[in-house]
């Protein structure tokens, strides 16, 4: 059992400056993640590390044992004919989630949504996936899972990162945990170079990953973006553009309140419905229903 005493040598590994710091082995790292889980160490040294470790750069190998010890932890609720989908834990600023559209488009088609969600995390100060799926009715194959009860020991540090108040290297690892064991993961990304980590990451704990460039860092289709799809460590890249399907939406400049994004989906305009037909197109596609993103959108109606 970890110490806060024999803790400081790791901790040494990524607090003593650019000259000696350096990256965990794969060993070190499990020991680390599993004395944070298990709370064998100070809440402040939680929060000591998880500022170094970011500031120092997360290497590939520490990653990896992060997610090998996640899975320790994580309550699995195996969904046939599901795809998990990968959504920031600090929420969206400027725009509603489609998702709950987008999955009623889709219950037609035998395709089972697996979404996951805690606390506000830091930084971005969003309205969460929790908060618009606890205060929505679901359709029927949309399926939220609370962090609260699949992953407890995670849930639980989320007072130490609010504390922190800067975005963790948790932020990285924790959009798909696998817990419905889903043969397909869908996770957004916001900048280019999360998308190679990303394949690297989760590659190979999907039979296919696709990763979309979507709004505010979500797997939802807003605007123009590419769509990165790997499957049997292959590597293709789409685009996709809304105004190829008679979508002219414009984005939000303002933040926008978790009341207002409830009401903007819950009494929606054409254009958000327009959109989530679109992703559900999409969705389609991906799921191999359809043979193309066009003949997925017609065939929802």
């Amino acid at each position: 059992m970890m110490t806060t005493a024999n803790f400081l040598p790791y901790l040494k590994c990524v607090g003593t400056g650019p000259k000696r710091n350096r990256d965990l082995t794969k060993d070190e790292m499990k020991i680390v993640m599993r004395a944070f889980l298990n709370k064998e160490v100070l809440p402040e040294q939680i929060s000591a590390f998880l500022l170094g470790w970011r500031v120092k750069g997360e290497s590939l190998e520490e990653f990896e044992a992060s997610i090998e010890v996640f899975d320790e932890f994580i309550k699995q609720t195996p969904l046939q004919n599901s795809i998990e989908f990968g959504y920031p834990y600090d929420g969206k600023v400027k725009n509603p989630y489609l998702i709950t559209l987008t999955a009623a488009y889709l219950q037609k088609f035998d395709v089972q949504l697996s979404l996951h969600g805690d606390l506000l995390q830091p930084a971005k100060g969003g309205t969460t996936l929790k908060e618009v799926c606890e205060q929505s009715t679901l359709p029927s194959n949309l399926h939220f899972f609370d962090r609260a009860i699949y992953f407890k020991e995670l849930h639980e540090l989320s007072d130490i990162r609010a504390k922190l108040g800067l975005r963790s290297s948790f932020n990285t690892i924790e959009k798909l945990l696998n817990i419905t064991q889903s043969d397909t993961a869908i996770i957004g990304a916001f900048h280019k170079p999360f998308v190679e980590k990303y394949i690297k990451l989760f590659q190979a704990r999907y039979k296919k990953l696709v990763i979309i460039k979507g709004n505010e860092g979500t797997p939802e289709i807003f605007s123009k973006c590419a769509i990165t799809i790997v499957k049997d460590g292959v590597v293709e890249e789409i685009k996709i553009d809304p105004k190829d399907y008679g979508i002219n939406y414009k984005r939000s400049t303002e933040r926008i309140s978790l009341e207002t994004s409830l009401e903007l989906v819950n009494n929606p305009n054409e254009a958000f419905l327009k959109l989530a037909k679109l992703n559900a197109g999409v969705i389609l596609y991906l799921s191999d229903k359809v043979q193309s993103i066009k003949e997925g959108f017609e065939s929802i109606g």
